[in-house]
């Protein structure tokens, strides 16, 4: 399974694994416990994450849901509901990974070691950081069609309108060009 980390924060590419929501197309990329062990791996929040069960993934869903509806609420210039920043504070007050200097051939470099459930509350400590922090205020929704990716727009403007310019920017780029020359 792939993966996709174009949000700007672990917390909103966490938010990012379902895509359309609000569209008949949705589609949920963590769907069984072995996807979630994935994508802590792919997301580097643990450097080799041990399997997932039924409950971590339960509770990464739930997690993910309080930070989509928190980080939409902070789109639209609205604190979180008391209800998911409680779920979001629980997830984090767990222990994170922790990290550890290595040495090699190739080099010094940062392994990440630790269980499902600090992995979940290096996320939810991003969320805390993000939708408590300055940063909150760039929070915006991808206006491409139906994806309904939520994504930090740190450009100098303020100006970007899509999550990802390789996918949805890029479609919409397309059909603008097609639709002026029809």
């Amino acid at each position: 399974m792939e993966f996709t980390f174009v949000s700007g924060d672990v917390a909103l590419d966490l938010a990012g694994t379902v895509m359309h929501r609000r569209s008949p197309a949705r589609q949920d990329v963590l769907t069984a416990p072995a996807d979630l062990t994935a994508w802590i791996a792919a997301a580097g929040l643990l450097t080799t994450a041990p399997d997932a069960g039924a409950a971590d993934l339960a509770a990464a869903v739930r997690l993910r849901e309080a930070i989509y509806r928190s980080a939409l609420n902070a789109a639209h210039g609205e604190p979180p509901a008391p209800a998911d920043a409680d779920v979001i504070n629980r997830a984090a007050a767990a222990p994170p990974p922790a990290p550890a200097l290595t040495t090699g051939a190739d080099g010094p470099g940062v392994r990440r070691e630790g269980d499902i459930a600090g992995a979940l509350a290096a996320a939810a400590r991003a969320a805390v950081e993000l939708l408590g922090g300055p940063d909150a205020r760039h929070i915006k929704e991808c206006q491409s069609g139906d994806c309904t990716r939520l994504y930090l727009d740190l450009s100098r403007r303020q100006s970007r309108r899509w999550c990802d310019m390789s996918g949805c920017g890029n479609r919409a780029k397309a059909a603008a060009f097609r639709a002026r020359h029809k």
